[in-house]
């Protein structure tokens, strides 16, 4: 057995090379595929729908919330992997008294880029995981290149509806808005903030997002902010840590293109 610090700084007994992983999140299910960790995933959720495949391929072991804890330790798993703010403490700790459960907790893209590390570790994909990280970087310096000569439009980045929720500091969400070269209005507010039309009124942004997660935003709903610009937006792109952002990073720069000017 081997010790590993997960991001909660908790010590994790694994398994060298483990064979039998359950992942209880879409994001994480998406990087240990990319790890070419295929064959040992064994158990996901039912909104890991990347890579498309596992969804018929994988035992899906219920929701992030909601997972059948019965269900997972049918698999006989010798490593969960699961996330401090999708999953539930409750759950974590029920399952960590029978198996190995490594938390992550992703606030910004530093932190991202140490998850992919430490499961590489953790999983036997050290190389594996650097190439990422490395492309990672490449993708970040692209993003920074590109943005050098455009105007910083401020965003209101919509999350849920009744109450409209946004999204403050604290959250992978700011990160990658700022990443992707906007201005968080909600920057002075920590994690998730709820707000209104009177106070989105009062913030003037130049673009309103509404994501496409975890609320169904659609484009029948613009009418609500006139006179504000208004767009649809991936909530994956934007909520999705891993190994993911090296997709987002392609979204970033299309969006930006069709929404600012001085691209």
């Amino acid at each position: 057995m081997n010790v590993f610090l997960d991001q909660l700084g908790r010590k994790v007994k694994v398994k060298s090379n483990p064979k039998r992983i359950i992942s209880l999140v879409p994001s994480i299910t998406h990087l240990l595929y990319d790890l070419n960790l295929d064959s040992e995933v064994v158990g996901i959720t039912k909104f890991c729908i990347e890579p498309e495949h596992f969804l018929s391929t994988k035992k899906i072991i219920g929701g992030t919330k909601n997972p059948k804890l019965d269900s997972i330790l049918a698999l006989n798993p010798d490593l969960i992997i699961a996330n401090k703010e999708e999953n539930r403490i409750e759950d974590i700790i029920n399952l960590e008294s029978k198996v190995p459960v490594w938390v992550s907790d992703v606030k910004c893209m530093a932190d991202n880029l140490d998850f992919i590390s430490k499961i590489g570790l953790c999983c036997n994909r050290e190389l594996q995981a650097l190439h990422l990280i490395q492309k990672i970087q490449l993708g970040i310096n692209d993003l920074k290149c590109n943005q050098s000569h455009s105007k910083t439009l401020s965003i209101v980045y919509l999350i849920w509806k009744n109450p409209y929720m946004s999204v403050g500091q604290n959250t992978f969400i700011h990160d990658m808005l700022e990443l992707a070269g906007f201005r968080n209005t909600f920057i002075n507010k920590l994690r998730y903030p709820v707000t209104s039309k009177d106070e989105i009124h009062k913030l003037n942004p130049d673009f309103i997002f509404l994501s496409s997660e975890p609320y169904p935003f659609k484009e029948s709903e613009f009418e609500e902010f006139k006179p504000f610009k208004t767009i649809l937006v991936d909530g994956m792109a934007f909520s999705w840590f891993g190994s993911y952002v090296i997709k987002s990073f392609s979204y970033f720069g299309a969006l930006n293109k069709q929404i600012n000017p001085a691209l």
